[in-house]
């Protein structure tokens, strides 16, 4: 049996978001669900909306959120690569600053040693692959505004930890 804990799932209405979603709640967990401004995604977690232990926010990584919680899992991406470059400030505002924000919205709280931050990363980390299998010495060469801003976000966990 699981302790209950209060969960933040950004980009929660998405496809890993909502099972990770539907996954707490049947740990027993509270959870709340960031979908953003922006999302057509919502029917991921129609049949979770009856839970009274989840709640949907409409908010965006753009802004700071300030919820005390135990644990944060950070979805929240502009997730496609083709369109990170069409939307290159938009990518860095939701992909690293979104990071950021979580990041110090937790520090402000007081939340640094009590709150849990999971942050989702992506192969595009490593671009270029110079090695198969990549492992965590590989090294990174992003080849896309998305890939960049995914690696400003790692390296702000890694600074913040």
């Amino acid at each position: 049996m699981h302790l209950r804990k209060r969960v933040l799932v950004t980009g929660g209405s998405g496809f890993l978001g909502s099972h990770l979603c539907a996954r707490l709640l049947d740990e027993g967990h509270e959870v709340l669900c960031v979908d953003n401004f922006f999302s057509s995604a919502r029917s991921n977690v129609e049949e979770l909306m009856d839970n009274k232990r989840f709640e949907l926010l409409r908010h965006d990584v753009t802004f700071p959120l300030f919820v005390e919680v135990d644990e944060i899992y950070n979805l929240a991406a502009q997730s496609h690569v083709g369109v990170s470059f069409d939307a290159a400030e938009y990518t860095g505002d939701v992909d690293a600053l979104g990071v950021l924000r979580i990041l110090e919205a937790v520090h402000m709280l007081g939340m640094d040693k009590t709150c849990r931050i999971y942050q989702a990363s992506t192969s595009e980390l490593y671009g270029k692959v110079e090695e198969v299998p990549q492992n965590e010495n590989t090294p990174f060469h992003p080849f896309s505004p998305y890939a960049v801003a995914k690696q400003y976000g790692f390296w702000m966990m890694k600074e913040y930890r």
